[in-house]
Order: C-alpha cells, then sequence, then structure tokens
C-alpha cells in the first residue's frame, strides 16, 4: 500500500468516526447532524478541519460560577419571584407584565432572569447618536466602567473609545474591558498598552491556545454589555467600529438598534458582565460588592427582564422567548434581523400566526455581510410569504438590528439575531420589554424603515433564477452548522 492509499484510508476511518460521533454521542439536533454528515462525506479532508474547528459541541460543565451571588441578594429576590407568581400573589405594578406572567415566569425559571419595572429606556438606531451618548456617559463616570464587545475595532473609534478609557483610568477610575479574540481579531493588544499602565483591566473571551489555531471558535461571547457607575446600562446590536457610523463604503449607512438603560435592571446586565469577566480572567476576578449595585437607581416604570442564553445552557432560552411572544400574539408581529435562518420550532410558530390572521411583518438587509447566511435567509422568506407574512428588503444601507415587537405591547432588543448560531453557539444577551409606549416608539421605528425598503412580493420571489435557487437550497442544508 503507497502513502497516498494509506492517508485515504485514514481519512476514511476518520469521517466514519466523527459521523458515529455526530450521530451517536453528542445528540445533535437531526438538521445539524445531517449537515454535519454531508460535510464530512463530501469534502472529507476539509470536512475533517472543519468538524475540529466548528463542529464540537462546548462541554455543558459549568463555565459561569453564581456562588457569590449571594451576596447581592439576587437569590432571594429570584426566590420571592418564583415563588408568588407561582401562587398568583406577585404584586404586578402595570398590566403589560401582568399579561405576561408566562414568559416572565420561563425566563426566571430557566434563566434567573429577575423582572424589574422600575426603569426608563432610551433607544438608538443611529451609531453616531448612540456613540456621542455613550462618550458623554463615560467621561462622567465616577466609580468604575465596564465594557464588553464582541467586536472592537482597530480604527478610529476603537482608538478613541481606548483612549477614552485611558483617560479615566488615570483619574482613578476602574476600567474593565472584555473584547472577543474572534471577533475582535484585528485588534492588536499594543493598543491597550496605556490603559494598562494607567490601571486599566482588559481580558479576552476564549482566546487561542495555538497561534493561528482556535479550538473554539465557533463559540463566541457576542454580548454587547456597557455598565456605568452601576447607574446606566448599555446592550443591543451596535459593536465599536467606524463601521458602525456608517462609514464603511461596502455596507453605507448601518441601522441598528441599543437600548440605554437606567433603573434596577442595571443589575442584571452587571451581573452577567461579572459572570463573564470572572470566567476569562484568571487573576483579577471581581467580587460582588456592594458599590457594584449601588441603592435607590430606580428611574421609571418599563417592566425589563435581561434574558442571556450560549452553548453551555440547557435550554435555547433566547429563541424559547421569541417563540413564546410570537404564540402570545394577537394582532401584529414586526421582527428586524440580520440573518433569517430560523429552526423549525421558530418557523412553525411563525407558520402557526401567519395562518391564524397575525400580521406577520419580516425586515432583513438588502446588502449581505455573509452569502450563505444571505441566501439560506431567503429560502426561509419564501415559506412565509407564500402563505401571507409580509417581507421588506431594507435598501438604506444595512439593517444590523435584532428586534421582535408583538400587538405593539411587548418587545425584545438584544444581540441574538434569527439564525442557529445565535441560538446554539454564540453567548447572547436581549432585553424583553413589557411596555406599551417603547413597544409602539420601536414600531414606528420599523414603519418608518419601511420607507426605504422594498416590499418583496411572492410572485416577485417566485421568478427568481434557477442560479439563486441552487445557492438558497445548497445554503438551507448547510444552515444548521452556518
Amino acid at each position: 500500500m503507497n502513502i497516498i492509499s494509506f492517508l485515504l484510508s485514514v481519512i476514511l476511518v476518520l469521517n466514519i468516526i466523527l459521523a458515529l460521533i455526530v450521530i451517536f454521542q453528542e445528540r445533535r439536533d437531526v438538521g445539524s447532524s445531517w449537515a454535519w454528515l454531508l460535510v464530512l462525506f463530501f469534502i472529507p479532508i476539509l470536512g475533517f478541519v472543519m468538524y475540529l474547528l466548528l463542529g464540537r459541541n462546548l462541554s455543558r460543565k459549568q463555565l459561569f460560577h453564581w456562588d457569590d451571588l449571594k451576596k447581592t441578594g439576587f437569590e432571594d429576590v429570584l426566590k420571592n419571584q418564583l415563588s408568588t407568581l407561582k401562587a398568583n400573589e406577585f404584586q404586578f405594578r402595570n398590566r403589560l407584565t401582568s399579561d405576561s406572567r408566562d414568559l416572565i415566569y420561563m425566563h426566571l425559571s430557566n434563566n434567573q432572569a429577575i423582572l424589574t419595572e422600575d426603569n426608563s429606556i432610551e433607544l438608538f438606531t443611529d451609531g453616531k447618536e448612540k456613540f456621542a451618548q455613550l462618550f458623554k456617559d463615560i467621561e462622567s463616570a465616577r466609580d468604575f466602567i465596564h465594557i464588553q464587545y464582541y467586536i472592537i475595532k482597530n480604527d478610529n473609534l476603537g482608538k478613541k473609545l481606548i483612549e477614552t478609557l485611558t483617560s479615566k483610568a488615570k483619574e482613578g477610575v476602574k476600567v474593565r474591558v472584555l473584547y472577543d479574540e474572534l471577533g475582535s481579531r484585528g485588534l492588536p493588544k499594543r493598543l491597550f498598552k496605556d490603559f494598562r499602565a494607567a490601571g486599566g483591566k482588559v481580558e479576552v473571551f476564549f482566546p487561542s491556545k495555538f497561534r493561528f489555531i482556535n479550538l473554539r471558535m465557533n463559540f463566541r461571547n457576542h454580548r454587547k454589555i456597557v455598565i456605568i457607575d452601576g447607574k446606566i446600562g448599555y446592550v443591543g446590536g451596535f459593536n465599536v467600529g467606524d463601521e458602525y457610523l456608517g462609514l464603511n463604503p461596502k455596507f453605507g449607512y448601518w441601522r441598528d438598534t441599543h437600548l440605554r438603560i437606567q433603573g434596577t435592571a442595571v443589575y442584571p446586565l452587571q451581573v452577567r458582565f461579572i459572570l463573564d469577566w470572572n470566567q476569562t480572567s484568571d487573576h483579577d476576578d471581581v467580587d460582588y460588592v456592594p458599590n457594584l449595585f449601588p441603592e435607590n437607581i430606580a428611574h421609571g416604570n418599563i417592566g425589563v427582564q435581561i434574558v442571556t442564553s450560549g452553548p453551555d445552557s440547557e435550554f435555547e432560552q433566547i429563541k424559547n422567548g421569541y417563540i413564546k411572544m410570537i404564540m402570545s400574539a394577537k394582532k401584529s408581529i414586526y421582527i428586524q434581523t440580520p440573518y433569517f435562518i430560523p429552526d423549525s420550532s421558530l418557523l412553525d410558530a411563525l407558520r402557526i400566526a401567519c395562518l391564524s390572521g397575525v400580521d406577520v411583518n419580516i425586515m432583513i438587509p438588502n446588502k449581505p455581510d455573509h452569502l450563505f447566511v444571505y441566501w439560506a435567509s431567503l429560502s426561509h422568506i419564501g415559506e412565509l410569504l407564500k402563505i401571507g407574512a409580509k417581507v421588506y428588503i431594507y435598501n438604506n444601507g444595512f439593517i444590523h438590528a435584532k428586534t421582535i415587537i408583538v400587538d405593539e405591547e411587548i418587545a425584545s432588543v438584544g444581540t441574538a439575531n434569527i439564525d442557529y448560531r445565535s441560538f446554539k453557539l454564540n453567548f447572547e444577551v436581549n432585553a424583553f420589554l413589557y411596555d406599551e409606549e417603547i413597544s409602539q416608539e420601536l414600531t414606528k421605528i420599523f414603519k418608518e424603515d419601511m420607507l426605504v425598503s422594498k416590499l418583496l412580493t411572492f410572485e416577485e420571489y417566485q421568478q427568481r433564477s434557477l442560479w439563486v435557487r441552487m445557492k438558497e437550497s445548497i445554503s438551507r442544508l448547510l444552515s444548521p452548522i452556518l
């Protein structure tokens, strides 16, 4: 047997072993299993490498340690809310939180997402406005600044952020920055030299153990969280980079949705940051000290739950929240997402809503930033067009918002896209909002975006070329692993 035959035999055996692992050991959903089997058998060598880098499940061992959470009193609040909700004794402050009891209980029991009803929220859809306010809040910080982004670019905005944080660190403000290695792969560590010298702390989520190879590259921290002095919190879709200011010619105007929160919903955002930071840092853990959770920060009457999910979770909590919202719809559903690759459960929920007479509206971008994902999105869109959903193609640049509004009463805004990656592989965070005024404001924004979008009809969709249909079919087959 020559060397080539031997290597081919080894590859064949490895493919069979990996196929058996995919089918029997990892207990994936059927769609993901078939997608990996196709990759392994049709592109054996490359497929083997792809599986090692992208295909393995993350160990379900406890990544985030909640042990010290008792110091915050959160555990007592959680138990009290669960018990009073179960006994129908919870004292809701407004009708919408009361009407959303089942959704709230689900997030509480499966995600430890406490309900807060004393918040105010400012919406941002434009990057320049969002970052202008963020820098203003950073400048006014007196105690600490906690910043977590999936992407921090090595460009003007990224450098400005680091320089501003360095100045605050020199003033004695405790500043911590956490970013994802893969998302921020173009960010050189030398940019933080002065920041570290000034006392700032920086950590990288799931860094590579080997140069150019990251065996956990498929599991990324896609969260975007900022907490300032424990009183102001940010969460939403904007990362840090010039393109998010609309300065990248490839995408043009960048349309996103981000929240600035004041009120006790800042506490669970703070907890999430601490958990992520402590998982990443091996020498500078953050303790749950009182100044991180200042008292008397109530600022309004909006109900909020901060819900997180990740590959370490037993349940796909944000996806389950989306489905629960969709199934509760009586009149309307508005969805904005850059990627629309729902699994069968979420697609069935939208189908049922359409067939029940609910006005289902979905907005996706015209400019794809990931081609396979874009074609897979179109294939799913076609199914809903056929049964009456309205689909809008955003033409004023690139829409990156991750927003769902139901009956103009409850909404979700955060980092989770409607795709397998956000539901199963990425670490995500969303704010579920129980407030008519903020939901109507988000609906108004959607309708304004309709003015710069094209309504895609089922007849137009049917006229797409054979080449487009082929790309859709291939992308759809691979969608569970995209």
